[in-house]
This record gives C-alpha cells, structure tokens and sequence, in this order.
C-alpha cells in the first residue's frame, strides 16, 4: 500500500515562543500537485524546511513519504527560494546539475568516484537537463543562463536524482511572465512522476496546474481543488472574507480567467459585487455617490 507524500497532524513550531505554525493537520496523497498559498510570514517556507528535516517540530507528528523527516533520501528533491549564482563562479550547467547528485564517496563531477561511476552520474545530469530543455545548454556557464533556463537547471538539479517528492520554494519569483508559463507547463509535466509542492506568493502559478491549494498562515486550510473562491483568496492573502472577490485578483494581478470562478456562481460571491457595483453606480447618478 503506498503512503500518503505528507502526512502532519497537529503540527506546531515556534521561534523562540512565537509560534508560526499552530495545528497544522494535513494529508496528501501521492501524485498531487499542491499550491502553497499566504502571506509573507505565514509559515510557508518554514513548512518546507519541516519537511526536509532542516528544522525540528516542537510538537505534533510529521511523515514524509512514510518515514520521519530527512530520512528518506534521494526521494526528495528541493529547489530553495534564493538562487542566486555569482558571474565569477565558474560552474558549467552540467557541473551545477551533477551537484544534486552529492552523497557520501561522490563530489560532482570532479573525481572521487571510478570512471564508470562518474559517466553514470555524466549521463543523468544530462537527463535531467534533456527533461527541463537544457541539453543544448550543458557546456555553458551557469551565469550566462537567463533567468527562466537558471531556473530550470536548478529543477533539474532537484530532479537529477530521479525523486518521489518535489519542493519548490517561489520557483517563479525571478522569472518573467513568458518563463512563467513555460515553468508551470514543466511543472505540471514533472507531477506526472512525482508529487509537487509548490509554495508561492503569486496566485497567477495556479493557472490550472496545480490539483490542490493549502493556505498556510500560522493554521493550514486544505482545499482538494484548483479554483480561487473568495475563501481560498481570503485565506491566501489573510483578508476579511467578506472583502474578498476573485475579480480583484484579475484587477491587480495576473490571473488567468479560467481559474476564476464566474461573478455570479454561488461559491465566488453570487453576484453581490456585481449589484453593489451597480448601486454604486446608481447613487452616483443620484447625486448621492463619490467621486471616481
């Protein structure tokens, strides 16, 4: 029988005697592709670091692909939020993938190993770079890439070792809108063998991709679906619910349409926004509105 990726219950973690996470339940099953959605300082992040292990619960109980936090080896891969690499350092593509490949008696593709091993390992940077669409780009110093191909060979790097479970900490942060979309579209090809974990702070990375959303902020809300209701937008941005509706999101960011449910389903707000437009709109006629 195959575990659930994630499994917490009652999770909590605290700096000092703040707590940033407080109750946390949630079980994923394998093969989802799930959005990590809050605000800055909500816990996200921390939450990765939880699941790798980096960092140790102060209470609750916490399974990573069946087994306790950092314990279950190459299955996981991790692409952190901050990935910035210096003009100076001279690392190939190739050499930058290998790396992901590090355990004991193996240091890249420098030496260490005997020549068979170390074309192996050769041979499945490059696989993984073929799979991210960087072949082509295997020779080439990592600090001449673009943003978009930097961060695709930092995913192959997380994905070199072929794992179960991938997360991504703001994959899209330094990537324009055209690499944005090519991204989610890797993305989404990459959760066809494996199980995702994506924390954002951009609602846009949904875009359909993704089966399932968590908004974190100090407690966790799972939602088994894709769609930005009121709630989950509510719960992403820590608003009032009853100030929120969808139709700010594609007011001020960019949120494909068909993620959004329709002005007038009963789960965004019923059409309620809508009439206080109007009414708006209506007074403003009247003499009794203010000014645009």
């Amino acid at each position: 029988m195959q575990h659930p990726a994630i499994e917490l219950e009652n999770l909590w973690f605290a700096y000092g005697a703040s707590r940033v996470l407080d109750q946390v339940s949630l079980t994923l099953p394998a093969g989802e592709f799930l959005a990590v959605l809050g605000p800055n300082g909500g816990g996200k992040s921390t939450l990765l670091r939880l699941l790798l292990g980096l960092v140790k619960p102060g209470g609750g109980a916490l399974r990573v692909l069946g087994r306790e936090p950092g314990q279950a080896g190459g299955r996981i891969g991790y692409l952190p939020q901050f990935t910035n690499v210096s003009a100076s350092f001279p690392i190939t593509v190739l050499g930058a993938v290998a790396l992901g490949l590090v355990r004991p008696g193996f240091a890249g593709l420098s030496g260490w190993v005997g020549p068979a091993a170390r074309r192996a390992e050769r041979e499945a940077a490059l696989q993984a770079l073929s799979r991210v669409g960087l072949a082509d780009q295997a020779g080439r110093r990592l600090s001449d890439l673009s943003g978009g191909q930097r961060q695709r060979a930092f995913i192959a790097r997380a994905i070199v070792s072929g794992p179960e479970l991938l997360l991504l900490d703001e994959p899209t942060a330094s990537v324009d809108g055209k690499g944005r979309h090519e991204l989610m579209a890797l993305l989404a090809e990459l959760n066809r063998d494996m199980t995702i974990v994506m924390v954002s702070h951009d609602m846009s990375t949904v875009d359909g991709c993704v089966t399932s959303i968590a908004c974190v902020n100090r407690s966790l809300h799972y939602h088994a679906e894709s769609r930005l209701t009121p709630e989950i937008f509510a719960q992403a941005v820590g608003a009032d619910l009853k100030a929120a509706c969808p139709v700010e999101l594609v007011a001020h960011g960019a949120v494909p349409h068909r993620v959004l449910l329709d002005h007038d389903h009963p789960d965004c707000c019923g059409g309620a926004h809508r009439k206080d437009f109007k009414d708006a709109g209506t007074d403003a006629g009247n003499g009794k509105g203010g000014a645009s």
